[in-house]
Protein backbone atom coordinates (compact mmCIF):
# COMPACT_ATOMS: atom_id res chain seq x y z
CA UNK A 1 0.00 0.00 0.00
CA UNK A 2 2.73 2.47 0.99
CA UNK A 3 4.81 1.67 -2.11
CA UNK A 4 1.85 2.42 -4.39
CA UNK A 5 1.31 5.82 -2.76
CA UNK A 6 5.05 6.45 -2.93
CA UNK A 7 5.03 5.66 -6.63
CA UNK A 8 2.05 7.97 -7.24
CA UNK A 9 3.75 10.83 -5.39
CA UNK A 10 6.98 10.40 -7.37
CA UNK A 11 5.05 10.14 -10.66
CA UNK A 12 3.37 13.43 -9.78
CA UNK A 13 6.76 15.09 -9.20
CA UNK A 14 8.22 13.64 -12.42
CA UNK A 15 5.17 14.74 -14.41
CA UNK A 16 5.28 18.27 -13.04
CA UNK A 17 8.98 18.74 -13.79
CA UNK A 18 9.12 16.89 -17.13
CA UNK A 19 5.76 18.05 -18.49
CA UNK A 20 4.92 14.43 -19.41
CA UNK A 21 1.41 13.22 -18.53
CA UNK A 22 1.28 11.05 -15.38
CA UNK A 23 -0.42 8.22 -17.27
CA UNK A 24 2.62 7.96 -19.56
CA UNK A 25 5.05 7.36 -16.67
CA UNK A 26 5.49 3.66 -15.88
CA UNK A 27 7.87 1.85 -13.46
CA UNK A 28 10.30 1.08 -16.30
CA UNK A 29 10.18 4.62 -17.73
CA UNK A 30 13.74 5.83 -18.39
CA UNK A 31 13.98 9.31 -16.93
CA UNK A 32 16.62 10.60 -19.35
CA UNK A 33 15.44 8.94 -22.56
CA UNK A 34 11.65 8.88 -22.08
CA UNK A 35 11.14 12.03 -20.02
CA UNK A 36 14.07 14.10 -21.32
CA UNK A 37 15.39 14.65 -17.79
CA UNK A 38 18.75 16.40 -17.90
CA UNK A 39 21.07 17.10 -14.96
CA UNK A 40 19.27 20.35 -14.06
CA UNK A 41 15.85 18.65 -14.01
CA UNK A 42 17.36 15.74 -12.06
CA UNK A 43 18.38 18.20 -9.35
CA UNK A 44 14.88 19.74 -9.37
CA UNK A 45 13.36 16.27 -8.98
CA UNK A 46 15.77 15.38 -6.18
CA UNK A 47 14.98 18.59 -4.28
CA UNK A 48 11.23 18.05 -4.74
CA UNK A 49 11.52 14.46 -3.46
CA UNK A 50 13.62 15.57 -0.48
CA UNK A 51 11.06 18.24 0.47
CA UNK A 52 8.04 15.99 -0.09
CA UNK A 53 9.33 13.06 1.93
CA UNK A 54 11.63 14.97 4.33
CA UNK A 55 14.62 12.83 3.41
CA UNK A 56 18.13 13.53 2.14
CA UNK A 57 19.31 11.98 -1.13
CA UNK A 58 23.09 11.73 -1.36
CA UNK A 59 24.63 13.41 -4.40
CA UNK A 60 26.27 10.14 -5.47
CA UNK A 61 22.87 8.41 -5.55
CA UNK A 62 21.29 10.86 -8.00
CA UNK A 63 22.99 9.47 -11.17
CA UNK A 64 21.93 5.94 -10.15
CA UNK A 65 18.24 6.84 -10.50
CA UNK A 66 17.51 6.01 -14.12
CA UNK A 67 13.92 4.74 -13.92
CA UNK A 68 10.80 5.42 -11.91
CA UNK A 69 11.22 2.01 -10.25
CA UNK A 70 14.74 2.94 -9.07
CA UNK A 71 13.47 6.27 -7.72
CA UNK A 72 10.71 4.52 -5.76
CA UNK A 73 13.17 1.92 -4.41
CA UNK A 74 15.66 4.56 -3.28
CA UNK A 75 13.02 6.73 -1.61
CA UNK A 76 11.56 3.64 0.07
CA UNK A 77 15.00 2.71 1.44
CA UNK A 78 15.66 6.25 2.68
CA UNK A 79 12.25 6.41 4.36
CA UNK A 80 12.87 3.04 6.03
CA UNK A 81 16.26 4.27 7.31
CA UNK A 82 14.64 7.48 8.56
CA UNK A 83 11.88 5.55 10.33
CA UNK A 84 14.42 3.19 11.90
CA UNK A 85 16.45 6.17 13.12
CA UNK A 86 13.33 7.80 14.56
CA UNK A 87 12.39 4.63 16.43
CA UNK A 88 15.86 4.45 18.01
CA UNK A 89 15.72 8.07 19.22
Amino acid sequence: MVAINLEKEIISILSEISGVDESDIKPETDLAKDLDIDSIKAIEITVAIEKKFKISVRDEDVPKIMTLRQAVELVGQLLAQKNTANVKN
